[in-house]
């Protein structure tokens, strides 16, 4: 094998551990301690609530399940033949998008796709973005347009990260943003502002503990459990928090799921929360599901974390922007539809660049 080889796999296997997380040993310990932000609001109603978990090494913790992976399961994925690839290939289908979109002005609330996991919202005349990832990087390329130019966007109240991948956390973007919106103000998990806080221009960056409320106006933010995990080097594994971000109003509410597997915690958030009008819920990177579970849900687990928690609504997202994983960009559409009779509730079909509330 040439030197040549060897530099480009021993880059190629770092860049998948950074996105995929593999390691060997699992996050939880013997010993936990629980970690909050003393500023915030928490609105646990358990008295028995201590906080988000930490483990011995200073690691976050998910609430039911260990995050366990290896460098073994990495390489098995990766040298395993993709039973989908010829699949995948021949899909040539990208997202749908609003052909000559643009941003509402008359005041109303509006819930606009990005792709991915980037929402551009309004609720109660406040303007949310969630997740923005609006140019490309090294090492992710988009596969489908955004709706409409960058420079487009309105100013932004509140950014929403709900953790620190590239997919979800872009430097790139977040020095844009900042640059445009002197004023905006940015929530996330705990200690995620070590990640972004050299990014900004000095905006005030909130950081929460699961079940914590943001110190917003006009809309009531709370940030959710997810079932995850956090990188972004190869040293710095779970020290920066992940989850959801829960959005309330007089009118209506939005459960955003960021990234997640599938486990008890939605019927927590729904039980806590209340059931959400609208579930803005990841269905893709899923394949293959040996290696992805623990990290994204699958189009039919997310139909049955929809159920449990009692949405209205269901917003596919996380899927037909980037290539992250083995199934085709489109699959997990087709998913949805051919099991859109399991939903209790109405599947939304996510059109980029569309308001997505319903009227």
């Amino acid at each position: 094998m040439s030197k040549q080889v060897v530099v480009s796999f021993t880059l190629l296997m770092s860049l998948l551990l950074v996105l995929f997380g593999s390691c060997s040993v699992s996050e939880n310990s013997k010993k936990t301690t629980y970690m909050q932000n003393p500023r915030l609001k928490t609105i646990h109603p358990d008295v028995e609530w201590k906080g988000t978990p930490v483990n011995e090494k200073g690691q976050f913790a998910n609430l039911y399940l260990e995050f366990e992976s290896s460098f073994a399961d990495l390489w098995k994925w990766q040298t395993s033949k993709n039973p989908q690839r010829e699949e995948k290939k021949a899909d040539t289908r990208t997202l749908t998008v609003k052909q000559g979109a643009e941003i509402p002005k008359n005041g109303d609330d509006f819930l606009i796709w990005l792709g991915h996991a980037s929402y551009l919202i309004q609720l109660n005349g406040k303007v949310l973005l969630t997740d923005p990832v609006l140019f490309d990087n090294f090492f992710l390329k988009r596969q489908s347009d955004l709706p409409f130019p960058v420079e487009s966007l309105p100013s932004i109240d509140y950014l929403l990260l709900s953790h620190n991948h590239r997919d979800h956390c872009d430097k790139k973007t977040i020095q844009f943003l900042s640059d445009k919106n002197p004023d905006m103000k940015i929530l996330t998990g705990l200690k995620v502002g070590e990640v972004i806080d050299d990014w900004t221009r000095g905006q005030e960056i909130q950081e929460a503990g699961w079940y914590q409320e943001f110190q917003t106006e006009g809309i009531t933010i709370t940030y959710v459990p997810a079932r995850h995990w956090s990188r972004r080097w190869l040293w710095d594994l779970n020290e920066n928090l992940w989850g959801g971000f829960y959005l309330s109003t007089s009118e209506q509410t939005v459960y955003f799921m960021g990234d997640s597997g599938f486990g008890p915690h939605f019927k927590d958030i729904s039980t806590i929360m209340g059931k959400p009008d609208y579930c803005l819920m990841g269905v893709g990177a899923y394949k293959p599901e040996w290696f992805m579970a623990q990290a994204h849900i699958s189009p039919t687990d997310a139909i049955t974390a929809f159920n449990i928690l009692g949405g209205t609504y269901f917003i596919p997202m996380h899927y037909g922007t980037f290539d992250l994983s083995d199934e085709p960009k489109m699959e997990p559409w087709d998913v949805l539809k051919a099991n859109e009779g399991q939903l209790a509730g109405t599947l939304i079909a996510p059109v980029v660049g569309a308001n997505l509330f319903q009227r």
